[in-house]
């Protein structure tokens, strides 16, 4: 009972971290921006919550990895590769919804 708690438990905060990860890649308001309102004019502000989003997505399913929780299931393929290998880059940002696109384009055309 109590691993089943401790997975739902972090099944929501890796869906959390997820979410607000995107949100930082599609350039919305995040919690972050409340921290900082007054960085918001600076451009270099956009890519520094971006690492501060993805280092606690980073944190979460290190966590999750080091008690043995099932975290995989959230993300795509490609996105748990680049989460493997802990990197943010531009590859990562400009990929990170790549087969999300195509499989919504192949249902349109068929």
């Amino acid at each position: 009972m109590e691993l089943e708690k401790l997975q739902q438990f972090f099944n929501t905060k890796v869906s959390e971290a997820k979410v607000q990860f995107e949100r930082t890649i599609d350039c919305k308001h995040t919690e972050f921006d409340n921290l900082y309102p007054y960085m918001s004019e600076q451009p270099q502000f956009f890519w520094y919550k971006r690492y501060v989003a993805w280092q606690e997505l980073l944190t979460i399913i290190t966590l999750a990895d080091e008690l043995g929780i099932e975290w995989k299931a959230a993300f795509l393929e490609k996105q748990v590769g680049y989460i493997e290998d802990k990197v943010l880059d531009a590859k990562v940002l400009d990929n990170w919804y790549e087969q999300i696109e195509s499989e919504e384009h192949s249902e349109r055309t068929n």
